[in-house]
């Protein structure tokens, strides 16, 4: 495993059942079915979710121009939290996530590619910058994040089979190449390393490679990455990726399906139980759960000019 550094300074919900997405809430409930968000006049789209459930609010990114938007789990409408368009040298966006303090960890996807410019940021839950870092490496493509047990982010690169650990200590942020699983993870044509969640018992990272429709196991203690058995389940397309207890479920954006898988604990296998259809209207990417309820990203990636309405949804399956 090679590991390099790079250092800026600081600067009550109704139980899901397994192979059933969350559902929106019925009519009078208290909280909207679909959040709309902001668009650009141009058309904008969007791609990761993340969501602090304990301020009950959640953030999602927007990949043409890098503008962050917030919601309210109890609000239709959203709002930009964050401009774009250079703001902090950020131009687009990719994976978000929260930590238990609320701080918010952006992934720039190419932002940094050929420009020096930041591959990833970190925020206050008030909206100050933290961090502004850029990843070793020249190929770094940061797709999606997840909060490890020790508090650290990790994040997939979707251009190499590596990911990435972002930590603070006492005196500054900084971000390592955590794992190089190249001569086991074979990189393909496309995106390869994408969607990530931290396995039930909290020993390993599991991570999607969408073009190969296969998920892998990076053990926390000690990197080592293995293919998680699956039965040859079919993932193609496979994006987000949410854990909620032993249930898996992988969001198949152009495919336009979730798989929902039995995972097991350790995060070395896991069992489909079913695969449904989601709204060919719309390309989902990833997704997070929020108060009882599983929130879906309609990215309008396969619009060549996307136009609206834009929306996160609670209902993502095909009528």
């Amino acid at each position: 495993m090679k590991r390099s550094l790079a250092v800026v300074l600081v600067l009550a919900a109704a139980p899901l059942l397994v192979g059933a997405p969350a559902q929106a809430d019925p009519p009078g409930h208290g909280r909207p079915g679909t959040y709309r968000l902001t668009g650009d006049v141009g058309g904008s789209k969007f791609e990761g979710i993340g969501a602090d459930e304990r301020r009950g609010v959640f953030y999602v990114s927007e990949v043409t121009g890098g503008e962050i938007h917030r919601g309210s789990a109890g609000t239709a409408q959203t709002e930009q939290w964050l401009g774009g368009d250079g703001t902090d040298g950020r131009f687009t966006a990719r994976g978000i996530t929260t930590d238990a303090a609320g701080r918010v960890y952006v992934a720039g996807g190419p932002n940094g590619i050929g420009t020096g410019r930041p591959d990833l940021w970190v925020y206050a839950p008030d909206g100050r910058l933290l961090a502004a870092l850029r990843a070793p490496g020249e190929n770094v493509f940061l797709n999606d994040v997840a909060i490890g047990p020790g508090g650290a982010a990790y994040f997939t690169n979707s251009n190499a089979p590596q990911v990435f650990r972002v930590a603070v200590d006492e005196r500054a942020w900084g971000v390592t190449r955590w794992a190089d699983a190249t001569g086991t993870v074979v990189q393909r044509a496309g995106f390869n390393l994408g969607g990530i969640v931290v396995s039930a018992d909290r020993s390993a990272l599991v991570v999607a490679q969408g073009n190969a429709g296969l998920l892998w196991r990076f053990d926390l203690r000690t990197a080592a990455v293995s293919p998680v058995a699956t039965g040859g389940a079919s993932l193609t397309d496979a994006d987000g990726l949410v854990r909620q207890g032993s249930r898996l479920t992988v969001v198949r954006n152009f495919a336009r399906l979730l798989a929902t898988l039995e995972l097991r604990a350790d995060g070395r296998a896991a069992r489909l139980v079913s695969q449904v259809a989601t709204d060919p209207e719309r390309v989902l990417t990833t997704a997070k759960e929020l108060r009882g309820r599983t929130l879906f990203v309609d990215s309008k990636f396969d619009e060549p000019v996307a136009s609206g309405p834009y929306e996160v949804v609670t209902d993502p399956l095909a009528r």
